[in-house]
């Protein structure tokens, strides 16, 4: 297994003569050894390009890719011992399972002995055993991207497996289970992993370290939490979260910021931040954590209710003041009907401000 490190990475596609644009823009980032790792992002925003990069199939106009330290751009595709599932499974459909397992082993001139007994480890570790003298061609499309999987852990020189949307596919019903399955392979054999998705669903339970990226450029990485808890710019806190963040643009004022011309008192420490800035400010603060009552008191503002979204165990509000709208989730619990006045409340502690896009505090 092995780190892998991006290292001021840069790509395009050519369109026209002369003309280009860039997929992957002075890109830096490290997957340590052994983890599980998720890219998420928006289609077209480079996620497919960079596992290619890593894999060889593609040559970066310039940066360095390094396994363990060691730069590897030379390296031929099969050098660089990289398992890549696609999107849609890779599977010999004239073979039987076990032997589509067994053929990179094979490749590998290993003796059958080794390889049959590989090959029932890996069949047993992905609950292939059933099915392992079942012509490939039988299977169902989750049990050919599972043999697919299979194909690419069975060596045990693999340098990293990375999984490009390999659910995209698969029925709903299946995905729960197969991507539970996923990261137990991951972790029964400490395999680095770097699993694409536009889901965010599919990377936050899947990876313990996730990536964000945008227009070929990365936003900000890290744990499932840290990523809900402080999105590094509203394009994160937007991203992550159903519903995302509020995100407001808010103004400067004598005692802090006002919001849709409400004055927003914020902690000293905030307004020393921002204090003699200029540019763009906005106020994030996630539907969790916004309080909400129906009888009026305390340090509150009077919404609108426009919407009541009932999503079972919980429901989703939709409020308006003054043209602007933001979304609270309360409990199923909560009494209120559409234009009702509901008091809403954003505690300090779960108020995050940006300016110019960036995370301030």
């Amino acid at each position: 297994m092995a780190t892998i490190e991006l290292k001021n990475l840069n790509h395009f596609y050519s369109l026209h003569e002369g003309d280009s644009t860039f997929s992957i823009k002075d890109l830096n980032v490290i997957w340590d050894d052994g983890t599980a790792n998720s890219l998420l992002g928006p289609s077209g925003c480079g996620k497919t390009t960079i596992l290619n990069i890593i894999s060889g199939l593609l040559q970066p106009v310039s940066g360095s890719i390094l396994f363990d330290g060691k730069e590897v751009n030379g390296e031929s595709t099969l050098g660089r011992q990289i398992a890549q599932v696609f999107q849609f499974a890779v599977v010999y459909d004239t073979m039987n399972v076990f032997d589509n397992l067994a053929f990179p082993l094979r490749n590998s001139r290993e003796p059958e002995n080794k390889i049959k007994r590989r090959v029932e480890e890996i069949a047993e570790l992905l609950g292939l055993r059933q099915l392992l003298s079942m012509s490939a061609g039988k299977l169902n499309p989750a049990e050919k991207q599972i043999v697919s999987l299979g194909r690419g852990i069975v060596r045990k020189d693999t340098a990293a497996v990375l999984l490009d949307e390999p659910l995209t596919v698969i029925d709903p019903v299946l995905k729960l289970d197969i991507r539970r399955k996923l990261h137990e392979v991951q972790k029964e054999l400490d395999v680095t992993m770097i699993y694409v998705t536009h889901d965010q669903h599919e990377a936050l339970t899947f990876a313990d370290n996730v990536t964000i990226m945008n227009k070929g450029g990365i936003i900000q990485t890290g744990t499932p939490d840290q990523l809900f808890l402080n999105p590094a710019s509203p394009f994160v806190g937007y991203f992550i979260g159903s519903p995302g963040m509020n995100v407001m643009d808010c103004e400067m004022d004598d005692h802090g910021i006002s919001v849709a011309g409400i004055s927003y008192q914020i902690s000293k420490e905030k307004f020393q931040k921002i204090k003699g800035l200029d540019g763009k400010f906005q106020l994030g603060i996630r539907p969790e954590f916004v309080e909400t009552r129906t009888s009026p008191g305390g340090n509150q503002t009077t919404f609108k209710l426009k919407n009541v979204e009932n999503m079972g165990p919980y429901q989703i509000l939709t409020l308006e003041l003054n043209g602007l709208i933001i979304k609270a989730r309360v409990d199923d619990q909560f009494n209120a009907s559409d234009n009702n006045l509901v008091q809403v409340h954003f505690p300090q502690d779960k108020v995050r401000l940006y300016h110019n896009e960036r995370l301030i505090s």
